[in-house]
C-alpha cells in the first residue's frame, strides 16, 4: 500500500459535521494507540472536528468486528476505522485471527452499508509492526487508513450524487435510503 497509497487527506475534505468511529485493540496498545493518534491528526487535517471521532477500546483484534458492527448500526457514524496488531507466532493462530477479522469487517461493511477501514496489522515480527505503527517508522498505517476513509467517503458521496436517491435492495444493501 505504501507505493500506491490512497490520496492524501488534502485531496478530499470531510464535511464539518462528519462523525467517525474507531475500534482499537488494547493488545499491543503502544502500537495501536500510535496508529489512532496518527489517524486522528490526518482526519483533523481533512476537516474532521476534534470531537468527531468516537473511540472504543477492545481487548484484542478478534473482538473488533462485533464492536465495529455496533458502531455502524448507530447510524450517526459515516465510517468505522479499525486498529489492531496480529503478530505471527509458533502456530497458525495469527492466520486464523487475521482471516476472521478481515472477513468479518468486510461483511459488517456490506451488511450495514458503512465503510469499515482495515487498520489491523498482520506482521511476522514485532519489528515489522513497529515500523508500520510508530511515528518515524518506514510506514504510517494510521495515516494511510485515515486517508483511505476520507477517500472512500468522497467516492460514496460521488456515487450517491450520480445515481439518484433510489437504490435497489440486494446482497449487503438495505432497501431504505441512507441518510
Amino acid at each position: 500500500m505504501a507505493r500506491n497509497a490512497p490520496p492524501s487527506a488534502s485531496s478530499h475534505r470531510l464535511p464539518p459535521d462528519t462523525r467517525l468511529g474507531v475500534v482499537v485493540s488494547t493488545f499491543h496498545s503502544d502500537l495501536t494507540h500510535a496508529m489512532v493518534a496518527s489517524a486522528r491528526a490526518t482526519l483533523e487535517a481533512a476537516g474532521l472536528a476534534k470531537d468527531g471521532l468516537h473511540v472504543v477500546e477492545v481487548p484484542g483484534a478478534f473482538e473488533i468486528p462485533i464492536v465495529a458492527r455496533s458502531l455502524a448500526m448507530r447510524g450517526d457514524l459515516a465510517a468505522v476505522l479499525c486498529f489492531g496488531v496480529v503478530i505471527k507466532g509458533e502456530t497458525t493462530h495469527d492466520y486464523h485471527i487475521a482471516s476472521a477479522v478481515s472477513h468479518a469487517l468486510q461483511r459488517v461493511s456490506l451488511d450495514t452499508d458503512r465503510p469499515m477501514l482495515m487498520g489491523v496489522l498482520t506482521c511476522n515480527t514485532l519489528e515489522q509492526a513497529q515500523a508500520r505503527a510508530l511515528p518515524g517508522g518506514t510506514h504510517d498505517k494510521g495515516a494511510e487508513v485515515a486517508q483511505a476513509a476520507v477517500a472512500v467517503l468522497a467516492a460514496l458521496k460521488n456515487t450517491h450524487e450520480l445515481g439518484g436517491s433510489h437504490r435497489k435492495a440486494g446482497f449487503g444493501v438495505r432497501a431504505e435510503a441512507r441518510p
